[in-house]
């Protein structure tokens, strides 16, 4: 039994071997992409995760872009984009564009060197973060269905104010630490229905988790004055909802625009918030602590956005996006009257112009070089947090970038073996990304207005892999 099972192994593997030429080079490249998974995998467990920004304390954090492999090089657009070997999370009325015998299994890892100023201060931070993780079947008919768990948010940061002399004293001075960490998750099940053959709609139902933890710490030079610190904490538990379209328009023989838009649902978390405070010295210490109910809310967005595709070779796109961050309530953590209370208005409203292009010379060459796809893309961005509510500013904080990247696919997908078969080649992205981020502030010491900036150099990667279900093999 052994002696022939071994045989028909063998014989297999000559099979294979004479009728997919490229079945070794094959194997070589996917080993050393699942090496180079796990080395990645490695250096992000021992690596910071999040961010470090002072930009970050202000409401949930910096927010995640939502960008999958496939769009990071595109500029993140994503609402008019489809395709059977892609999950576009950002817009669920994609997931009926997945192939009837193709499931997908998608994530990213992204390497990040950060550069901070603010006055004559500058700071370099480098952190590795978890991006997406997503798996894609279809479930039926025109259905596809999505699985993944996605960053929303990031709070990390700590610094410390200049000591400054205590008012109506001579010899005692003071300053304040300010720490912070945190960020939200969110896990999602979506599905996407193609209604008619140019109309599809889909949904993301999500559960919205994480936490908030910031610490603002007042020390004196004497130890006979109370240090004071004060800490803010929440836990955040609530649903997300996702409702997406899509709408295709042939445009003639070889091109094809599809427009797409995505709403998302803004509620209430009835979640609560803390605020602690201590007063210690070497002889005492004494603890408050206040509770806000019903403390957050979510805002309500909306995404649109098209792309125009040229046979398999050009796409092009752009997308809009608006976040209704001023009437959403939360928390007033840096209240000067020293107030603890659930306002409303403390947030801009977030808007996001994107635009991107990707370029494969031919997608059906043998030749690799041929069947890379370049991508090239950026956005601009008028951020959600209203650091000029404290002091007056009118001008806002806003953010842009540039990116770059390709997709390669690790093996070919034109063998005589697999020639009746979608594509199924793993696809390994790379991707680029400059952001620079402005945030006018008021000086504490000399009253002058000033700018924390700050820039970040990103350096993405994700892998795409592709398996044949339902595939009925014929043996001749």
């Amino acid at each position: 039994m052994r002696i022939l099972f071994s045989q028909n192994v063998s014989a297999i593997h000559k099979v294979i071997t004479e009728f997919v030429p490229d079945y070794q080079e094959m194997i070589k490249v996917f080993k050393i992409t699942v090496l180079t998974a796990f080395a990645a995998a490695s250096v992000s467990a021992n690596a910071q995760n999040g961010v470090n920004s002072p930009y970050s304390r202000y409401g949930f954090g910096q927010l995640s872009d939502r960008s999958m492999g496939f769009n990071k090089g595109m500029g993140g657009i994503a609402q008019g984009y489809r395709g059977g070997q892609a999950i576009n999370t950002a817009n669920p009325a994609s997931y009926s564009a997945c192939d009837s015998l193709t499931a997908l299994f998608d994530m990213g890892l992204s390497l990040q060197n950060g550069n901070y100023k603010m006055g004559g201060l500058q700071q370099n931070a480098k952190n590795t973060s978890f991006d997406y993780m997503a798996f894609q079947f279809r479930a039926a008919k025109n259905v596809g269905m999505s699985v993944a768990i996605l960053p929303v948010s990031n709070i990390g940061y700590s610094f410390s104010s200049q000591s400054e002399a205590l008012s109506g004293t001579e010899n005692i001075t003071s300053s304040y630490t300010f720490n912070g960490d945190g960020g939200l998750h969110k896990v999602m099940l979506g599905a996407g229905w193609r209604l008619t053959k140019p109309l599809s709609i889909g949904v993301n139902v999500g559960y919205l988790y994480g936490d908030y933890n910031h610490s603002v710490t007042m020390p004196f030079s004497q130890t006979t004055v109370n240090t004071m610190t004060r800490t803010y904490t929440a836990d955040i538990s609530t649903y997300s909802l996702d409702l997406g379209v899509q709408y295709i328009q042939p445009l003639g023989k070889n091109d094809l625009l599809t427009i797409g838009a995505t709403y998302t649902l803004g509620h209430e978390t009835n979640d609560k918030a803390y605020r602690t405070t201590m007063n210690s010295s070497t002889s005492s210490a004494q603890t408050t602590t206040d509770t806000l109910t019903n403390a957050f809310e979510m805002p309500h967005c909306l995404s649109v956005g098209f792309t125009y595709k040229h046979k398999d070779n050009l796409t092009v796109g752009a997308d809009v996006e608006l976040q209704k961050w001023s009437d959403v309530k939360f928390p007033n953590l840096f209240d000067s009257n020293n107030a603890y209370n659930v306002t409303t208005g403390q947030f801009n409203d977030k808007f996001k112009v994107a635009a991107g292009i990707a370029y494969t010379p031919d997608p059906y060459a043998r030749s690799l070089g041929q069947k890379i796809t370049y991508k090239a893309g950026g956005f601009y961005s008028k951020t959600y947090a209203n650091v000029s509510a404290a002091n007056g500013l009118s001008d806002k904080p806003y953010e842009y970038g540039l990116t770059a990247g390709l997709t390669i696919p690790i093996a070919n997908s034109n063998s005589v073996l697999f020639a009746k078969l979608p594509k199924i080649a793993p696809q390994l992205h790379v991707s680029f990304q400059w952001t620079h981020t402005n945030v006018p502030y008021i000086s504490s010491s000399t009253l002058a207005r000033q700018t924390l900036s700050e820039n970040y150099l990103k350096f993405c990667v994700g892998i795409t892999f592709s398996d044949v279900w339902f595939y009925k093999w014929k043996v001749q």
